[in-house]
């Protein structure tokens, strides 16, 4: 299933989107419980689905990211696909290419809650801050069942579902700083959805993924691609690190980013990203310059 989570009339409610992605019917949720988004579905740990009320169009609701304030910071994966992982270290700003281009493990760090946006929303550009401002087409997983030291073959046990991420970096504060959380934690550098899929609604052996900027496809590769798959990501972060329902995971990004052209397509004021995975769907943002 898809759920959505969207405002109408001053609320936030969460619903079930229909197959042709037209309409959305909310859940018989109390206002105060569906605040949580998606969360508010995946805490009721299997004890069934509320009941839902009648469809509404989508075109008559605001669309929020599907948990719009996750209740720890985004786990995300680095230098996740080969090519993406050799162009990177070819960039300059990758403070991990001593060790080679290709990691020999998991590269993990993450980004705040706060900087998480919806679709159509405006990631914001302050030229204050950065320069370099790129952007990362990613499936993300979203954790169902709290376990810890879980095993590859379990791994899916541990899944509710998937959204999109676009994982949104300054490229000059990555290198700056010589880790990644300033770079990627910025504020609005986290659009995430447009909705969560339920996981058994994905092909992960089939599905591709790609991002356009301005209409020009940029990144464009499938999910069997990843270097750490699924289960191997969710039992690294698991040695010593309880998961707990709710817990995203962007799980890398495609070669095609910005910093990977000669010169480098950064992105600026006035661009539209578009990132589509199979599957899910559509996540499109706007980016625009912070007034000074």
């Amino acid at each position: 299933m898809r759920v959505a989570t969207f405002s109408i009339a001053g609320e936030r409610r969460v619903g079930l989107v229909d197959a042709g992605g037209a309409s959305v019917a909310p859940f018989d949720l109390p206002v105060e419980r569906a605040e949580a988004g998606v969360l508010a579905l995946i805490d009721l740990n299997g004890a069934g689905l509320p009941r839902t009320l009648s469809p509404l169009p989508l075109a008559q609701v605001t669309l929020e990211a599907p948990i719009p304030k996750p209740r720890r910071n985004i786990f995300c994966v680095g230098k996740n696909y080969h090519e993406h992982a050799h162009e990177f270290a070819r960039s300059g700003f990758d403070s991990s290419a001593a060790a080679g281009a290709v990691p020999k493990n998991p590269i993990i760090f993450s980004k705040v809650p706060e900087s998480v946006i919806a679709t159509q929303a405006n990631v914001v550009i302050d030229p204050a801050v950065s320069a370099a401002i790129d952007y990362e087409a990613e499936l993300a997983v979203i954790i169902g069942k709290e376990g810890r030291g879980i095993s590859r073959e379990n791994a899916f046990d541990h899944v509710w579902g998937y959204t999109i991420v676009n994982d949104v970096t300054a490229r000059d504060l990555q290198g700056k700083y010589s880790q990644w959380l300033i770079g990627k934690s910025q504020d609005t550098f986290c659009p995430m959805g447009p909705w969560a899929v339920t996981r058994d609604e994905i092909d992960l052996e089939r599905t591709g993924i790609r991002c356009f900027v301005n209409g020009e496809l940029r990144q464009d590769s499938r999910l069997p691609l990843l270097i750490f798959d699924i289960p191997t990501i969710i039992a690294t972060l698991s040695q010593g690190i309880t998961l707990k329902p709710g817990d995203i995971i962007a799980t890398g990004t495609p070669a095609g980013v910005g910093i990977g052209f000669s010169p480098p397509k950064y992105l600026k004021a006035g661009d539209t990203v578009r990132v589509e995975i199979d599957g899910i769907g559509v996540l499109e943002n706007f980016v625009t310059e912070r007034a000074q």
